[in-house]
């Protein structure tokens, strides 16, 4: 991939079954972490649109009731697997699905609640937004 000229604009998706569980994806772009779905928003596509569309393609499921979390900014991290700058517009949906089908970008998943997911592994911007879910600041 060429380098950046300007920062890219990504989406995270927290997907919660009807259990109240969410979905954390290992991933070889997140070493050693849990992260959520998620990626690029295309050019013409609104940001609801690529949390649908990036939810769909990397774990099969139809998610719906898409309510925004907050955005962060992730400027050359070392967390992630290349020197990038990521604005990230996180986003809580529900899935009536259990039956994940992870494509190339995971090598596993967990349902999890939200208590239990933050004493696992998070990359720290994960993490941020489950505390913000957890406080209840949603619109």
């Amino acid at each position: 991939m060429a380098d950046q000229i300007f920062p890219e604009p990504t989406v995270g998706v927290f997907i919660f079954n009807k259990a109240g569980e969410m979905l954390l994806l290992k991933s070889h772009k997140w070493p050693d972490k849990y992260v959520v779905p998620g990626g690029h928003v295309e050019l013409g596509e609104r940001l609801e649109e690529a949390a649908v569309r990036e939810a769909k393609e990397e774990t099969g499921l139809d998610i719906y009731d898409l309510k925004f979390i907050n955005f962060q900014q992730f400027i050359y991290d070392p967390s992630f697997w290349k020197k990038r700058h990521f604005i990230f517009f996180d986003f809580a949906c529900k899935a009536d699905s259990l039956e994940v089908q992870l494509n190339d970008e995971a090598q596993e998943h967990v349902w999890v609640k939200l208590d239990a997911a933050l004493r696992l592994p998070l990359d720290s911007y994960t993490r941020t937004s489950i505390e913000k879910i957890i406080e209840g600041n949603l619109s």
